[in-house]
């Protein structure tokens, strides 16, 4: 029989799973990258690195640079739940990369309270301010 560390560490696997296979929906050619919500053992929010709705789904100039407008998979999450009528106070964030400073601030203010990522970031100043705030913050690095 699982214990319950065992059991949450299996769902942790399980979501992060499921945001990499979210991640194939980025239109991005150099990092693709998704995210999960979930509150409850229900998935209330997803969302994946791209452009704005409305705009051309081309996430680099023509140099290869990441354009400035593009939202990050956290930030297309969040703000989707924002725009339901779910609430992501206590809920988990399951990204494929650990988030930057600016998406730690929308995690923050969002309410979640655990974040689990598979890779890190470039910067770890995002983590960083996560466990400052009291996120529980979980790297798996192999998906088994």
């Amino acid at each position: 029989m699982k214990t319950t560390n065992e059991k949450q560490d299996t769902l942790d696997r399980r979501y992060l799973r499921m945001a990499l296979i979210w991640a194939e929906n980025s239109y991005c050619q150099r990092r693709k990258v998704g995210a999960i919500i979930v509150k409850d053992k229900m998935i209330i929010s997803d969302g994946y690195n791209g452009t704005p709705a409305g705009f051309e789904n081309v996430c680099e100039d023509a140099a290869g640079v990441t354009k400035p407008y593009v939202l990050h998979a956290e930030a297309n999450a969040i703000t989707k739940v924002a725009r339901s009528n779910n609430s992501s106070e206590g809920a988990t964030l399951y990204v494929t990369a650990s988030p930057c400073l600016e998406c730690a601030k929308l995690i923050i203010q969002a309410g979640i309270r655990r974040v689990v990522f598979n890779e890190y970031y470039r910067l770890a100043d995002g983590v960083d301010l996560m466990r400052r705030a009291g996120i529980e913050c979980v790297h798996i690095d192999e998906l088994t």
